[in-house]
């Protein structure tokens, strides 16, 4: 390994080579001794030394104290692989130092000595072993342990199980439904319960309603188990940027005794299952590059393909999977570009390289993603409430939909009652109700609204502009140019169009129900245009485009994505815009009902997978960019999450559960982040004036510096791309990016502790180093001491109340716990 109590064995290995050369502070002994490490950690990371046949002639060395001395070419050689080797940025792939050069082994030319070197290194390295696979499987068990406690409290909803469990009983019956976020989570949520026992009933209805008899522990526990695996998998991801003990058991501190994510995967939620996937595409990937050295064997083709698989899985839960695929994405380019810096590659092995990340890191992930909507068209094909969502040709293939297997007319006549629907992606249906416009948008008529479910209030009788139709009468089709009225068949009141502006869109004009008992006046009257068909031509059901243009306005039946107030039952606008050639003014007729007419197989309007996934992305796009906070709803914003401003309540009633992640540990998150760009700006002017460093110790502050910005640049791209974001955020968007932020602080803690002990006497050095590691585990495991109740339930007392279990610990007043 490579770590603190390392640094500091090299450091008491060096001074007393020092002392025993008697050469002082600049002696060259102890680099000698530390490069011939190196250059075989050059070798094994495939970076190349000067040929042996280059014969270099002594050189002239300024040392810097005002002394010259004369450098071998062996020792020049050293030193100028030394510096090199110091100068490179260390990669996540790469380790620091072999574990000869990081635990003190050095080769000599005596025989007995080497023999002597082999054994302790081999010693060294079997401990080092033990104390790595001993930390995993506590840290495995610690987790496992903290998730399932108490996995079936409180046994009632809690948060937002009321919509991810009912996804999954959705599942189980097979019923289709509309989400904003792709199928893997939910799917594996319904497969979970359906393998322990759930059988879909429960309604899972809202938070708070009891579990009853319902087995509904089996999906927690899956939920958890993913959950718990996220500490070993950055306990891992940790040890391969840095090789160092100590920080990867600070970052599985870190996760395993944060509140927040504790809270989170302890649920029937998606974020366990996101979080997961994403630290397993940084965990493969990280295995992946750790075999350069052995490319294109079977355990590097299976970490690659299994980084590819990881990250259709991320994508597959949630869409902000795209900021793992893009951090992927970024260690893939650098580690190519390594690969064609290296002209020891013949340029052939460079393409197979490349080929062989396409194949791996583009399509088999892509490929994956593909499936899984497959088997999710597969599985929910029953209709369901969110059927309304999708095309008319997408809901002909939901047994149950009344467009499924059906016979309708294939035109509309004079007489027929039709639904309209608008033809767009997500577009809703035509819709009114008895309701009328408030005071404060005269003239106060009959609301006209599009609504996104099936009901009786959108159906509409088509009628000739001059006079009322019988269904006895004979039949006359509707086509391009004809004029007509539309009355709506529950209130009797006719599609009305005048100049006043519309609710929500001033520019628009309003649209209304007006009419007694279909008699209404000249408002009344649309022109039917078909875009892109003849005049004279019929209109046909689903096919045509149809656009509604007000005769006397002259403006088209329009609708968008903005919603109306309470008053309006929060359904979207419908308005008449004098934009003509907007495509959102465009309608075609989903339903046809009309004994009249002949009817043809509706099978005919089928959609293949392609145009089904396009439209599936098409809609979760238009629905997330939609969401919006409800009333009394508690949202947050970007800036809060770090600072901890506000958690999230899981759980009422008398077992109260608060989504608030451990204050200790977020906020010297952000105090890690600032001591290390202070640092890493104090190392690099030490670099750049040529500051005199013990060479081991700065190759691992190189080594630390490059892991902690790795790790930054996972934060970021996994938080600052919500500052952009315009829908409803919650606090815990917030957890993905802070998982990166703990292993960063493992990382950074891990630097602190290891300079301290560099910068005390030699004599303070390892009882430093133990007391700190001591005192930070402390901290953590105390601070998780204090605030443990907001995961495992506050009872009896409130709980900042006096009396209660939380009281004194409402450190900030926006905790409304």
């Amino acid at each position: 390994m490579f770590s603190g109590e390392t640094v500091l064995r090299k450091r008491r290995q060096t001074k007393d080579g020092m002392s025993a050369g008697g050469q002082g502070t600049n002696s060259t002994k102890p680099v000698l001794r530390v490069a011939e490490g190196v250059d075989k950690s050059r070798s094994e990371s495939g970076l190349t030394t000067p040929p042996a046949s280059v014969k270099m002639k002594p050189a002239l060395t300024d040392r810097g104290d005002g002394h010259i001395e004369v450098q071998s070419s062996k020792m020049r050689d050293k030193q100028q692989e030394l510096s090199t080797e110091a100068a490179m940025p260390s990669s996540p792939s790469r380790r620091f130092l072999t574990e000869e050069t990081a635990d003190g082994c050095e080769k000599t030319e005596d025989a007995e000595t080497n023999s002597e070197s082999d054994k302790r290194c081999d010693t060294t390295q079997t401990e080092d072993g033990r104390s790595y696979y001993l930390c995993l499987c506590l840290f495995t068990l610690l987790s496992l342990y903290t998730r399932l406690y108490n996995i079936e409290v409180p046994a009632h909803i809690c948060w937002d199980e009321t919509h991810f469990g009912k996804m999954g009983s959705w599942y189980i019956n097979r019923t289709f439904f509309f989400d904003v976020h792709p199928p893997l989570g939910k799917m594996l949520i319904g497969l979970a319960g359906y393998l322990t026992g759930y059988d879909g009933s429960f309604p899972f209805a809202k938070p708070g309603d009891e579990y009853g008899d319902t087995n509904y522990v089996g999906m927690r526990i899956f939920c958890a188990v993913l959950g718990a695996a996220l500490v070993p998998m950055c306990f891992q991801i940790v040890w391969l940027l840095t090789q160092s003990l100590v920080a990867a058991i600070f970052a599985a501190s870190f996760v395993l005794f944060d509140t927040g994510t504790n809270t989170l995967t302890r649920y029937i939620l998606l974020d366990p299952i996101l979080m997961f996937f994403i630290v397993a595409s940084t965990l493969c990937n990280l295995k992946f590059l750790s075999m350069h050295d052995r490319a294109f064997t079977f355990r590097w083709w299976f970490w690659m393909t299994a980084t590819g698989v990881s990250l259709a899985g991320a994508l597959g839960v949630k869409f902000v999977g795209l900021f793992i695929i893009l951090f992927v994405g970024l260690q893939t380019a650098w580690d190519l570009n390594r690969l064609l810096s290296n002209l020891t590659l013949p340029f052939g092995t460079v393409v197979r390289h490349l080929v062989a990340r396409a194949i791996c890191l583009i399509a088999v992930p892509a490929v994956c993603y593909l499936c899984f909507f497959y088997v999710h068209f597969k599985v929910l094909n029953h209709t369901g409430n969110g059927d309304g969502f999708f095309s008319s040709a997408f809901q002909s293939q939901l047994i149950g939909n009344k467009l499924y297997n059906v016979s309708m007319p294939q035109h509309v006549a004079f007489g027929s009652v039709i639904t309209l629907k608008q033809r767009r992606t997500g577009g809703a249906y035509l819709h009114s109700h008895s309701h009328l416009y408030p005071e404060d948008h005269p003239p106060r008529q009959q609301q006209v609204t599009t609504y996104s479910h099936k009901d009786d209030n959108n159906l509409w009788k088509l009628k000739p502009a001059d006079r009322d139709v019988d269904i006895s009468d004979p039949v006359i089709l509707v086509k391009n140019g004809d004029l007509v009225r539309l009355e709506h068949v529950m209130t009797r009141r006719n599609l009305h169009s005048h100049r006043e502006p519309a609710p929500l869109s001033k520019r628009h004009y309003q649209v209304s129900g007006y009419g007694v008992n279909g008699t209404g006046d000249a408002n009344d009257v649309w022109l039917v245009e078909l875009v892109g068909a003849p005049q004279g031509s019929p209109v046909q059901t689903v096919r045509s485009r149809i656009r509604l243009v007000h005769y006397y306005v002259r403006c088209a039946l329009f609708s968008h994505d903005k919603k109306l107030p309470k008053w309006g039952w929060e359904q979207l606008e419908a308005t008449c815009t004098q934009n003509m050639r907007d495509s959102r003014a465009q309608w075609n007729v989903e339903e046809v009902r009309d004994h009249r007419l002949p009817n043809v197989s509706f099978e005919v309007y089928s959609p293949s997978f392609t145009e089904k996934f396009l439209e599936s992305h098409a809609v979760m796009t238009q629905g997330n960019s939609g969401l919006k906070p409800k009333e009394g709803e508690i949202t947050s914003r970007p800036w809060q999450w770090p600072i901890n401003y506000r958690g999230q309540i899981f759980s009422g009633k008398d077992h109260r559960v608060y989504l608030l992640g451990n204050p200790v540990l977020f906020w010297a998150a952000l105090g890690l982040k600032f001591i290390f760009l202070i640092c890493y700006i104090v190392h690099t002017v030490k670099k750049k004036r040529k500051v005199p460093m013990i060479p081991v110790v700065l190759e691992y502050c190189e080594k630390t510096f490059t892991a902690g910005w790795w790790l930054l640049l996972a934060w970021a791209l996994h938080y600052l791309p919500f500052w952009g974001m315009s829908r409803v955020l919650y606090f815990h968007h917030y957890f993905p990016a802070f998982l990166f932020s703990a292993m960063f602080c493992g990382v950074i803690l891990d630097y602190l502790v290891t300079q301290l002990c560099v910068c005390v006497p030699e004599g303070l050095s390892l009882p430093a180093f133990y007391w700190s590691l001591s005192l930070v585990i402390g901290t953590i495991l105390y601070s998780f001491y204090l605030f443990y109740p907001l995961t495992y339930g506050m009872q009896g007392a409130l709980p900042s109340a006096e009396g209660g279990m939380m009281q004194g610990l409402r450190w900030l007043e926006s905790w409304d716990f």
